[in-house]
Protein backbone atom coordinates (compact mmCIF):
# COMPACT_ATOMS: atom_id res chain seq x y z
CA UNK A 1 0.00 0.00 0.00
CA UNK A 2 1.23 3.20 -0.88
CA UNK A 3 1.65 5.71 1.77
CA UNK A 4 0.56 9.06 1.65
CA UNK A 5 3.30 11.33 2.86
CA UNK A 6 1.48 14.29 4.65
CA UNK A 7 3.34 17.75 6.78
CA UNK A 8 1.02 19.64 8.85
CA UNK A 9 1.80 23.21 9.13
CA UNK A 10 -0.12 25.18 12.01
CA UNK A 11 1.35 27.60 14.74
CA UNK A 12 -1.23 25.79 17.46
CA UNK A 13 0.76 22.37 18.73
CA UNK A 14 -2.48 21.40 20.33
CA UNK A 15 -4.11 21.84 16.70
CA UNK A 16 -1.30 19.92 14.97
CA UNK A 17 -1.53 17.17 17.64
CA UNK A 18 -5.41 16.54 16.87
CA UNK A 19 -4.54 15.97 12.98
CA UNK A 20 -1.69 13.97 13.73
CA UNK A 21 -4.29 11.48 16.19
CA UNK A 22 -6.80 11.51 13.63
CA UNK A 23 -4.64 10.56 10.84
CA UNK A 24 -4.02 7.89 12.89
CA UNK A 25 -6.71 5.99 12.15
CA UNK A 26 -5.72 5.55 8.80
CA UNK A 27 -2.94 3.79 7.09
CA UNK A 28 -1.96 4.71 4.51
CA UNK A 29 -1.20 8.00 5.53
CA UNK A 30 2.02 9.32 7.32
CA UNK A 31 3.01 11.95 9.32
CA UNK A 32 7.12 12.89 7.79
CA UNK A 33 6.84 16.38 9.55
CA UNK A 34 5.24 19.57 11.02
CA UNK A 35 6.04 22.93 11.08
CA UNK A 36 4.46 25.97 13.33
CA UNK A 37 5.17 28.79 10.71
CA UNK A 38 5.13 29.44 7.08
CA UNK A 39 8.88 29.93 6.74
CA UNK A 40 10.02 26.52 8.37
CA UNK A 41 6.83 24.92 6.47
CA UNK A 42 8.33 25.79 3.14
CA UNK A 43 11.89 24.52 3.62
CA UNK A 44 10.29 21.25 5.44
CA UNK A 45 7.88 20.98 2.58
CA UNK A 46 10.35 21.11 -0.44
CA UNK A 47 13.02 19.46 1.42
CA UNK A 48 10.66 16.51 2.07
CA UNK A 49 8.23 16.46 -0.86
CA UNK A 50 5.52 15.34 0.72
CA UNK A 51 1.78 14.32 -1.34
CA UNK A 52 -0.07 16.65 1.43
CA UNK A 53 -0.03 19.25 3.58
CA UNK A 54 -2.64 19.92 6.12
CA UNK A 55 -2.58 24.36 6.41
CA UNK A 56 -3.77 26.36 9.26
CA UNK A 57 -4.74 29.91 7.33
CA UNK A 58 -4.08 32.43 10.11
CA UNK A 59 -0.78 32.27 11.24
CA UNK A 60 1.86 34.67 13.05
CA UNK A 61 3.55 36.77 9.95
CA UNK A 62 2.47 34.98 7.37
CA UNK A 63 -0.81 33.55 6.33
CA UNK A 64 -1.42 29.66 4.60
CA UNK A 65 -1.68 31.52 1.64
CA UNK A 66 1.34 33.88 1.43
CA UNK A 67 3.27 29.46 2.59
CA UNK A 68 1.30 28.32 -1.00
CA UNK A 69 2.53 31.26 -2.57
CA UNK A 70 6.20 30.97 -1.82
CA UNK A 71 6.15 27.41 -3.05
CA UNK A 72 8.11 25.97 -6.06
CA UNK A 73 6.55 22.33 -5.47
CA UNK A 74 3.26 22.42 -4.32
CA UNK A 75 1.48 19.61 -2.74
CA UNK A 76 -2.04 18.68 -2.52
CA UNK A 77 -3.78 21.27 -0.03
CA UNK A 78 -6.15 20.67 2.46
CA UNK A 79 -7.04 24.05 4.67
CA UNK A 80 -7.50 23.69 8.63
CA UNK A 81 -9.34 27.16 10.23
CA UNK A 82 -10.80 27.84 12.70
CA UNK A 83 -12.50 31.05 10.28
CA UNK A 84 -15.14 30.26 7.93
CA UNK A 85 -14.74 32.96 6.10
CA UNK A 86 -11.89 31.72 3.98
CA UNK A 87 -14.27 28.87 2.87
CA UNK A 88 -14.34 30.76 -0.71
CA UNK A 89 -10.90 31.52 -1.15
CA UNK A 90 -9.77 27.98 -0.40
CA UNK A 91 -11.74 26.57 -2.98
CA UNK A 92 -11.01 28.99 -5.37
CA UNK A 93 -7.56 27.90 -5.07
CA UNK A 94 -8.79 24.38 -5.41
CA UNK A 95 -7.45 23.32 -2.60
CA UNK A 96 -8.98 19.30 -1.68
CA UNK A 97 -11.08 20.49 1.32
CA UNK A 98 -11.63 23.10 3.72
CA UNK A 99 -11.84 21.96 7.86
CA UNK A 100 -13.14 23.66 10.56
CA UNK A 101 -11.81 23.58 13.78
CA UNK A 102 -12.15 21.76 16.09
CA UNK A 103 -12.13 18.80 13.56
CA UNK A 104 -15.31 16.54 13.11
CA UNK A 105 -14.60 12.60 12.76
CA UNK A 106 -17.31 12.25 10.35
CA UNK A 107 -16.09 15.36 8.40
CA UNK A 108 -12.23 14.48 8.61
CA UNK A 109 -13.32 10.85 7.06
CA UNK A 110 -14.54 12.76 4.18
CA UNK A 111 -11.80 14.62 3.85
CA UNK A 112 -9.55 11.79 3.58
CA UNK A 113 -11.48 10.25 1.03
CA UNK A 114 -11.30 13.14 -1.02
CA UNK A 115 -7.35 13.28 -1.05
CA UNK A 116 -7.47 8.87 -2.00
CA UNK A 117 -9.35 9.67 -4.62
CA UNK A 118 -7.19 12.56 -5.73
CA UNK A 119 -4.04 10.61 -5.09
CA UNK A 120 -5.65 7.19 -7.40
CA UNK A 121 -6.51 10.23 -10.26
CA UNK A 122 -2.83 11.45 -9.82
CA UNK A 123 -1.17 7.80 -10.24
CA UNK A 124 -2.88 7.30 -13.52
CA UNK A 125 -1.58 10.12 -15.20
CA UNK A 126 0.80 9.26 -16.34
CA UNK A 127 2.22 12.81 -17.56
CA UNK A 128 3.76 13.78 -14.21
CA UNK A 129 6.03 16.32 -15.06
CA UNK A 130 3.07 18.43 -16.32
CA UNK A 131 1.20 17.51 -13.17
CA UNK A 132 3.35 20.08 -11.33
CA UNK A 133 1.41 22.70 -9.80
CA UNK A 134 2.04 26.31 -8.71
CA UNK A 135 0.10 29.65 -6.33
CA UNK A 136 0.33 32.27 -7.95
CA UNK A 137 -1.80 35.70 -5.94
CA UNK A 138 -2.47 38.79 -8.29
CA UNK A 139 -3.92 41.43 -6.13
CA UNK A 140 -6.76 40.02 -3.72
CA UNK A 141 -6.86 37.31 -6.65
CA UNK A 142 -5.61 33.61 -6.32
CA UNK A 143 -4.67 31.14 -8.53
CA UNK A 144 -3.85 27.43 -8.26
CA UNK A 145 -2.62 26.12 -11.56
CA UNK A 146 -0.95 23.21 -13.20
CA UNK A 147 2.47 24.82 -14.87
CA UNK A 148 1.29 23.55 -18.38
CA UNK A 149 -1.48 25.46 -18.39
CA UNK A 150 0.82 28.86 -18.70
CA UNK A 151 1.00 29.45 -22.30
CA UNK A 152 2.52 33.01 -22.58
CA UNK A 153 5.11 35.02 -19.73
CA UNK A 154 6.34 38.63 -20.47
CA UNK A 155 8.57 40.69 -18.84
CA UNK A 156 7.10 43.54 -17.10
CA UNK A 157 10.31 45.35 -15.08
CA UNK A 158 10.37 44.03 -11.78
CA UNK A 159 7.40 41.96 -12.75
CA UNK A 160 6.05 39.17 -15.10
CA UNK A 161 2.67 38.81 -16.40
CA UNK A 162 1.49 35.07 -16.76
CA UNK A 163 -1.36 34.56 -19.73
CA UNK A 164 -3.22 30.86 -18.32
CA UNK A 165 -6.40 29.25 -19.47
CA UNK A 166 -8.42 33.04 -20.30
CA UNK A 167 -6.33 34.93 -17.29
CA UNK A 168 -3.54 36.67 -16.54
CA UNK A 169 -1.57 37.72 -13.55
CA UNK A 170 1.32 40.10 -12.54
CA UNK A 171 3.89 38.22 -10.68
CA UNK A 172 6.47 40.14 -8.72
CA UNK A 173 9.10 37.74 -10.29
CA UNK A 174 11.36 38.37 -13.18
CA UNK A 175 11.77 36.24 -16.11
CA UNK A 176 15.04 34.03 -15.49
CA UNK A 177 13.24 32.82 -12.55
CA UNK A 178 10.47 31.26 -14.67
CA UNK A 179 12.94 30.41 -17.40
CA UNK A 180 15.01 28.76 -14.36
CA UNK A 181 12.02 27.41 -13.04
CA UNK A 182 9.73 25.67 -15.61
CA UNK A 183 10.56 22.40 -17.62
CA UNK A 184 13.39 23.44 -20.45
CA UNK A 185 11.81 20.83 -23.23
CA UNK A 186 8.34 22.63 -22.69
CA UNK A 187 8.76 26.35 -22.39
CA UNK A 188 10.80 27.91 -24.43
CA UNK A 189 12.40 32.01 -24.07
CA UNK A 190 11.46 33.76 -27.38
CA UNK A 191 13.13 37.38 -27.00
CA UNK A 192 14.32 39.23 -24.38
CA UNK A 193 10.66 40.09 -22.85
CA UNK A 194 9.17 36.70 -23.58
CA UNK A 195 8.69 32.69 -22.79
CA UNK A 196 6.03 30.48 -24.50
CA UNK A 197 5.06 27.18 -24.08
CA UNK A 198 5.97 25.32 -27.43
CA UNK A 199 2.88 23.18 -26.95
CA UNK A 200 0.63 26.16 -27.68
CA UNK A 201 2.10 26.47 -30.94
CA UNK A 202 0.04 26.92 -33.88
CA UNK A 203 2.32 28.44 -36.67
CA UNK A 204 6.07 29.23 -37.33
CA UNK A 205 6.80 31.53 -39.73
CA UNK A 206 9.90 33.26 -41.42
CA UNK A 207 10.36 36.23 -41.36
CA UNK A 208 12.02 38.68 -43.97
CA UNK A 209 14.48 39.73 -41.18
CA UNK A 210 15.85 36.09 -40.93
CA UNK A 211 14.48 35.71 -37.79
CA UNK A 212 11.42 34.02 -36.90
CA UNK A 213 7.72 34.62 -36.17
CA UNK A 214 5.29 32.28 -34.27
CA UNK A 215 1.46 32.21 -33.81
CA UNK A 216 -0.28 29.96 -30.56
CA UNK A 217 -3.43 28.95 -30.27
CA UNK A 218 -4.37 31.60 -28.23
CA UNK A 219 -3.86 33.73 -31.50
CA UNK A 220 -0.85 36.06 -29.84
CA UNK A 221 1.61 36.84 -32.70
CA UNK A 222 4.79 36.70 -31.03
CA UNK A 223 8.28 37.79 -32.73
CA UNK A 224 11.92 35.37 -32.00
CA UNK A 225 14.78 37.07 -31.53
CA UNK A 226 17.31 36.38 -34.18
CA UNK A 227 19.45 34.46 -31.89
CA UNK A 228 16.78 32.12 -30.36
CA UNK A 229 15.53 31.62 -33.71
CA UNK A 230 18.72 29.66 -34.09
CA UNK A 231 18.19 27.72 -31.02
CA UNK A 232 14.57 27.06 -31.83
CA UNK A 233 15.54 25.32 -35.42
CA UNK A 234 18.10 23.43 -33.89
CA UNK A 235 15.82 22.28 -31.24
CA UNK A 236 13.13 21.42 -33.45
CA UNK A 237 14.82 20.15 -36.82
CA UNK A 238 13.65 23.48 -38.63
Amino acid sequence: MKKIKVIIVDDERLSREEIKQALQEYEDFIVIGEAENADDAKDLIEAKLPDLIFVDIEMPEKSGFDLLESLNYVPEVLFVTAYNQYAVQAFEVNALDYLMKPIREERFSKAIEKIRNAEKVKASNSAVAEDRKIFIKDGEKRFFIQTDEIYLIESLENYTRLFFQDKKALQRRSLRHWEEFLDPTVFFRINRTEIVNIKFIEEVNTTTEGGLEIKLKTGHLLKVSKRQSVKFKNSNGI
